[in-house]
């Protein structure tokens, strides 16, 4: 049986992406490591089938905390007994590099997104200058490996010749719950980071003209400033922070909303050639979702109909297309219905073929 590690920077229970890569490995003879890290805050960890293991750090975030973690965690791969090793992102990609090489194992690299071109990178000059620099030295060395769409992997082959297979975030097929709508009232769901880039200060002010509530589950960088932005326009009754919510208890929460929201700002690469999680999450439920344009949303609404587009992400726009779909039955219904029908083909137990044949052939 052969060991895969896989390295992150999160507490591992809200990782939906890399529990379906972890889960999918370990039910077929692989046995999974999956590393993170212990927060003041951590819930107790979940058991799933593979193996999970937290790092303690004193440092809790900044600069400290990423060197901190990255010591700990090299020092945990030069000893673990594993034969590959498998970086998630830029943030844990040098002791990969590093123990992989001493030790002599495979190294893949798995790109969630481009990491460099994050609104809250992007903003800081010194600070991308920084991850680029490590990105420019790293990635090179990491010849195996794999992102989350087309672009993206356009984008790594341009920039350091590397070739990098192509597995998006979709989630598991899974059966829906009966749902009695007469009894829940409609409300719109965000769910995901809590970040910059993600549009907040245009979607809370539109919910100023919006006759229905907005759920935001989720934790990030931009949580503070969003609690500002409802205290502003005066919507503490209308949009409700839900906080980190675990996956399964999510899945309910995404079936019963009326509505998903998947905008991103423009500005940048990681925002315009984005394939977020949610995005699938929604369809998977049944859920119609109003999304941005962008290039690779488009490319899957234009075969499976199942999300209404909007290119305009001034609040009055939002507040029309989210209004738009609360009031159109017909609409709704066949975003409904492309959704279902989408789910049936685009989920996780097809893409996960691609995966499985990534790691075999290594």
């Amino acid at each position: 049986m052969q060991t895969i590690v896989f390295t992150v920077t999160n507490s591992l229970n809200y990782d939906q992406r890399m529990h379906r890569i972890c889960s999918s490995l370990q039910s077929i003879g692989y046995a999974v490591i999956l590393v993170g890290v212990e927060r003041n805050n951590s819930d107790p960890l979940q058991i799933e089938q593979y193996r999970k293991k937290r790092l303690n750090c004193f440092f809790q975030k900044g600069p400290l905390f990423y060197f901190e973690y990255n010591i700990r965690l090299l020092f945990f791969l030069l000893f673990q007994p594993c034969d590959v090793i498998c970086a998630i992102d830029l943030d844990t990609i040098l002791p990969v590099l590093v123990a992989s090489f001493f030790r002599g194992k495979k190294r893949v690299y798995d790109a969630h997104e481009y990491f460099t071109e994050q609104k809250e990178v992007r903003e800081r000059p010194v600070i991308q200058w920084f991850w680029k620099a490590i990105e420019s030295f790293a990635v090179p060395y990491f010849k195996k490996g794999y992102t989350v769409n087309s672009r993206l992997a356009q984008l790594f082959n341009q920039n350091y010749g590397v070739h990098y297979k192509v597995i998006r975030n979709i989630q598991f097929k899974y059966s829906l719950e009966k749902i009695d709508n007469q009894l829940i009232s409609k409300y719109i769901l965000y769910q995901g980071a809590v970040n910059k880039g993600r549009c907040f200060e245009q979607l809370i002010p539109a919910m100023q003209w919006v006759d229905a509530p907005l759920w935001i589950v989720g934790e990030g960088n931009f949580m503070e400033q969003t609690k500002a932005l409802i205290a502003q326009y005066q919507l503490s009754h209308k949009v409700f922070l839900k906080g980190t919510i675990l996956p399964a208890a999510l899945r309910i929460i995404t079936q019963q909303a009326f509505i998903g929201i998947t905008i991103f700002e423009r500005e940048g690469v990681n925002q315009y050639y984005s394939l977020a999680n949610r995005f699938f999450d929604y369809m998977m439920a049944g859920t119609p979702q109003l999304c941005v344009d962008y290039p690779l949303y488009a490319e899957i609404v234009s075969q499976y109909p199942f999300a209404l587009l909007i290119s305009d992400l001034q609040p009055k726009s939002i507040a029309a297309a989210l209004n738009k779909l609360l009031a159109d039955d017909v609409l709704y219904q066949n975003l409904r219905n492309a959704a279902l029908e989408a789910g049936a083909v685009l989920n996780w137990e097809n893409e996960s073929v691609k995966l499985i044949d990534f790691y075999h052939k290594l």
